[in-house]
Order: C-alpha cells, then sequence, then structure tokens
C-alpha cells in the first residue's frame, strides 16, 4: 500500500505543474557574442556611410534580473571619396549598468535599458594619409572617448542560451569622423554559471 500511495504521490508531482529554470540570479554570468548594423544599412553603394559592428561581452547579474556589462567592440563605417569608400575603424572597451525594467511571468523575456563609458581609438583609411590620386587626409588616428545609451531585449531559448537584440546610440569625442552612431543588432547569450 505504501508503495502505492508514494507512486501516486510522485505522478502527481510530475504531472500537475512544470518546474522553471531561475533565470537571472545575483552572481550569475553570461557571455555574448553580437554583431549588427551601424549607421544605417550597409551595402556596397559607393555613396553609403553606414557600416557594422562585432563584439563580445561579460554579463553580471544583480538582483532584480539587473546587470553589469563589460565589453569590447570593433565598429567599420565608411566615408565616399569619389570613386571609392575610406573605412573609419573604432575599437572601443565599454563598463555599464543595465536596468531591467520588464519581464515576463515564466521569467524568459527581458527588457533593460542601459548607460555604458566607452574608450577606445579610431582610425581613418588604416593610417594611411595619402590617396590614390594624390590627395591627402586631415583626419588623424585619435584615442576616442565617451558613452552609450542601450535598449536591449533578451529571449531565453534555454535555460543557459539566450537571443538578444539591441538598439544603441554611441556618443564618442575625440575623434574626427563623428560624435554618434546608431547600432543595431542580434546576439547570442551563454550562460556559464
Amino acid at each position: 500500500m505504501r508503495k502505492v500511495l508514494l507512486l501516486m504521490v510522485l505522478s502527481l508531482a510530475l504531472f500537475t505543474g512544470q518546474a522553471h529554470a531561475q533565470r537571472c540570479l545575483p552572481k550569475m554570468k553570461g557571455i555574448e557574442l553580437r554583431g549588427g548594423m551601424a549607421d544605417g544599412f550597409y551595402t556596397g553603394d559607393l555613396q553609403n556611410e553606414a557600416g557594422y559592428y562585432f563584439g563580445a561581452a561579460l554579463s553580471s547579474y544583480t538582483k532584480g534580473g539587473n546587470k553589469w556589462i563589460y565589453g569590447a567592440e570593433y565598429l567599420q563605417r565608411y566615408k565616399p571619396y569619389r570613386e571609392i569608400r575610406l573605412p573609419v575603424s573604432q575599437f572601443t572597451a565599454e563598463g555599464g549598468f543595465y536596468y531591467n525594467f520588464l519581464s515576463d511571468r515564466r521569467k524568459i523575456m527581458f527588457l533593460y535599458i542601459g548607460g555604458s563609458a566607452l574608450v577606445g581609438y579610431e582610425t581613418v583609411n588604416w593610417g594611411e594619409k595619402l590617396l590614390y590620386d594624390g590627395s591627402r587626409l586631415n583626419n588623424k588616428d585619435a584615442f576616442i572617448y565617451g558613452c552609450a545609451a542601450t535598449l536591449e531585449m533578451e529571449v531565453y531559448l534555454a535555460d543557459r542560451i539566450a537571443l538578444t537584440a539591441s538598439v544603441r546610440e554611441r556618443f564618442l569625442w575625440g575623434g574626427s569622423t563623428g560624435h554618434f552612431h546608431t547600432q543595431y543588432g542580434l546576439g547570442i547569450k551563454f550562460i556559464i554559471n
């Protein structure tokens, strides 16, 4: 009789509800790989100034699903010049805080708004000052600094794998090719502990 009763209790426990994984708990960490477009849609058109970016980041979660982000990014844009486009490349490191302002009850989707500090280096035409037609570039390579404001969505596909989508505005000073850059892209995050 005890075995039958125990079997019924176990069956009831197994089939009455589902257990959901605990996500975004304090001290959890994740590694994210991300990429996307910068300043419009990238095409091969000679007049198109848009570019692309890719990077990696480490997320460290705190109370309420909020997180600290530490990462590095490479961004490349283009400046049209006659029949060619000159590459403008930025290498940046970031550190910032993202606030979880909305999530569903089952902890599958999270929306964040965040701010980050950025530092890095910008190079124009990979340091080549003399162009093919004899013209000379006045833009100089420089150290850059600034901040970024980000709106990000994180959707869990499994307990330890999430897709991210983000829109970000970068504000950078020190370089000679502009201060504002809009980025939008996708990423994949792996929870490591």
